[in-house]
Formats: structure tokens, C-alpha cells, sequence
């Protein structure tokens, strides 16, 4: 079976599998858990992350095909 792609880009590590007898509440308070987690961990680091994330979006790379026709 072919692992899901992660948002973090790992392809590598300890499989983690969530147990498929679970109850609906049980669900709802793992969810809540990493949403508390998640917006604590944004409180904390909010503006680095933001700063990460930009910096990963931006090119610095010069854009040269100016001179070339659109394929339009």
C-alpha cells in the first residue's frame, strides 16, 4: 500500500495509523487536542512561521523569459 503524501514533505518515519473503532467522541477529543495544540504552538511561533512560510514562497530566482512569446 502506498503512503499518503504529507503536507511536511517526509516520506520516511514511524507509521501511525489511527484505530478504526473509535467512537465519534473519541475522535472529536484527538481533534480538539491538536487544535489546542496547534494554537498554542501559533501563539508561540506565529510570527516565525508566517516568516518560513514566506520564505519558501518567494523565488530568487531572476525571471528572464521576458524576450520569449506567450503560448497564447
Amino acid at each position: 500500500m502506498k503512503p499518503w503524501p504529507q503536507p511536511s514533505g517526509l516520506s520516511s518515519g514511524l507509521p501511525f495509523t489511527i484505530d478504526s473503532t473509535w467512537e465519534p467522541e473519541q475522535a472529536l477529543a484527538v481533534w480538539e487536542l491538536l487544535d489546542d495544540l496547534r494554537e498554542r504552538i501559533w501563539t508561540h511561533y506565529g510570527g516565525a512561521i508566517q516568516d518560513l512560510l514566506r520564505q519558501q514562497r518567494v523565488s530568487t530566482e531572476p525571471f528572464d523569459d521576458c524576450d520569449q512569446d506567450l503560448p497564447f
